[in-house]
Formats: C-alpha cells, structure tokens, sequence
C-alpha cells in the first residue's frame, strides 16, 4: 500500500487565487481515518486540496496519482458547466422552452413548457431510460426526444440519461450555425481551459456524446473542475465562466433542494429535521417513491458543501467556505457510506451510519 502523503506546502499545478481569510485547516488525523476507511472499502484515490495546497493524498490498493478511472455521473456536471457556458455565450438562455429548438415538441401535450434547465436538473418529467448508457441504441438523442412526458414539469425528480440526451440534441442544433459539434464546443469551453484532453464522450453511431456518464480521470484531473468552481469560474488567470452564469448550477429545485444541475447539494444539513441520504441507493428508488425534501449528505458536513457523485461511490467534495476539495475514487462497495466518510473528515460528532432501508436516515 502506497503511504499517507502530506504536502503542507505543495503549490497545486496551476495557480489559482483566493481570498486571504483564515481558513480553518483540517486534522491530520481526521484525514489519515477518512483515507483509511476509504481503502479498506476499495478506496484507490483520496485527494485534498486546501488553500492552494495538496495537504494530503493517498492511492492505496496498488494504484498511483496517475491512476485514470471512471467518474461515472461526474461527468454531468463538465456538461452542466458547459451549459452555463453556452448561456454566457448567448447560445442559450435557461429559463427558455425547449420546444422552440426541438420543435418536436411544439404540439406535444406535457412537454410545451419544460425549459432547458429542466432538463439539466431532471425536472422535466421524463423517464431516464437507463438503457441509454448501453450500446444497443444508435441514435440516443433521437430516442430521448421521442420519449413521453410522464410527469408535469417540476413534478418530479428522475435521475438518468434521457433528459441529458434531449438537452444533447438541443444543444446540437444551437451549434450547427457555429459549425461546432458538442463535443467540440465542452472541449473549446471548458475541457481544454482545465488542462483535460482525450477524455471518452462514449459516441453512439450517429457520433452523440453520453452526457450522463463516460470520463475517465485522475483525481487531480477531476479536482481542476472544483477549482474552476471554488474560484468562481476561473482557473489559473483565465476566466473559464462568469461566475452567475455558473452559480445556476447550484441551485435546488422544489421538487429536489438537495440537486442543482450536475451537482448534489448538503444545504439541509443544519435543519434539525435534516436526514441524511445514500443517494446512490435513492437513486435505485422507483421515481415515484422518492421524498427529497430535508435529504442532505452529512449533518455534520458543511452545508455550502457541493458534490459531484457517481456511481461506485465515486465522489468530489466541494466546500466553497473552507476553499477546500476532496476526491475519493474507488470500486463499487455498499459499505461505503458518504455520511461516515464525511463525518471523519468533519468530526463535530463520530456516530457511524446504519443500514437502512432504502439507504435513508
């Protein structure tokens, strides 16, 4: 097993600025239990960048810091960041009907009003259609816009690919006067910008991307996303995006405080009526049995906190307050539970999470 390194004072690759607040430093020995009880559940990567500093990282189970694995649903939220992207560039806006694109939709009952940030927070009301992510479909966004709206908009939560597809296609049309692909366009706007090439868009045979699901990174490829973000839309001295534009990715819907677009929020966790979620274990919920409201990660986790999570507990930890990262890459273990994980890096309280079912507490 590779050892715990400690690099108090190691600069992270790429400059990037913040503010010149104290900030309250993690334990050393908060860190070494969270890496151990990550390990000991198939844990390979363990990242944390404070301050502009790696203060710790760990790759146990023969792997090294230049490990390259799937960030499953990670990859939403480059996707997500794009779209901020694409509403800065006056490509699209949010808030304006999907219908006026995919003109499909024009006469469709239950889909004349979704609005493309529907799609990005899956409040659309269209099934996922897990099958997406497989190779037996050869035209995902053709698919995706045939589907049926099976709950109003803004009734619903449905995590999966379908509504990413749609919002793919819409996409696709935006660009065509720019003689830009999508892939092309993340690439140009966000990817590149980052420092991350040749990443796997897992193309269908008409050539679209899979916007749920697909990149493979190292940890600190993964953690150059949350800096863009901790430094409000900025990486090194390049402006990547505005920082309201990208702020729309952190905001909860009605339906789901606890989901923006792309990335998952700990916002409840100071209610007292707050419960802590597995969300990959919600996620395998029938849609319609799924109660979002009060869920949070961690209760004794900051509750600026932002993640990016995919499945096989694949996880970025975003705290904006303590300028702080964390990247836990693994294979899949359902012993793994994020409330713990997080409670030993944040240990206001070391109760331990119990099974339950359906993974709510």
């Amino acid at each position: 097993m590779r050892q715990f390194r400690i690099f108090p004072l190691l600069l992270l690759f790429l400059p990037f600025s913040w503010s010149s607040a104290l900030i309250a430093k993690l334990n050393l020995s908060s860190l070494k239990a969270a890496a151990a009880y990550s390990a000991a559940r198939h844990g390979f990567s363990f990242l944390v960048i404070q301050d502009n500093r790696v203060i710790f990282e760990n790759y146990p189970n023969g792997r090294s810091p230049d490990t390259v694995s799937s960030i499953y649903s990670g990859t939403k939220g480059f996707w997500c960041v794009a779209a901020a992207a694409a509403a800065q560039d006056g490509i699209l806006t949010l808030d304006e009907r999907v219908k006026n694109t995919i003109t499909e939709w024009i006469a469709v009952s239950g889909k004349e009003k979704i609005r493309v940030r529907d799609l990005l927070s899956f409040t659309a009301g269209i099934e996922p259609v897990f099958s997406l992510h497989g190779k037996s479909i050869p035209d995902r966004n053709r698919r995706s816009i045939r589907l049926p709206a099976v709950c109003l908009r803004g009734g619903s939560f449905m995590y999966g690919p379908s509504q990413l597809q749609v919002f793919s296609e819409l996409l696709r049309r935006k660009l065509l006067s720019r003689h830009l692909t999508p892939q092309e366009y993340l690439a140009r706007r966000v990817l590149r910008p980052l420092g991350i090439r040749n990443v796997d868009f897992r193309e269908d045979t008409k050539g679209h991307p899979l916007l749920a699901s697909g990149f493979r990174l190292t940890a600190k490829q993964w953690a150059r996303l949350g800096i863009l973000i901790l430094n409000k839309g900025k990486y090194g001295r390049r402006r990547v995006v505005r920082a309201d534009f990208l702020d729309e990715c952190f905001r909860g819907t009605h339906i789901n405080p606890m989901f923006g677009m792309g990335f998952w929020l700990n916002q409840a966790a100071s209610d007292p009526r707050a419960r802590e979620v597995d969300v990959e274990k919600m996620l395998e919920l029938p849609w319609q049995r799924q109660y979002w409201r009060g869920a949070c990660l961690c209760k004794d986790a900051p509750t600026d906190m932002i993640a990016a999570i995919g499945s096989g507990y694949q996880r970025m930890f975003l705290v904006p307050s303590q300028h702080l990262i964390i990247i836990r890459q693994g294979k899949d273990d359902n012993s793994f539970c994020d409330a713990t994980f997080l409670r030993l890096i944040f240990p206001a309280t070391m109760p331990l999470c119990k099974k339950r079912a359906r993974g709510v507490r």
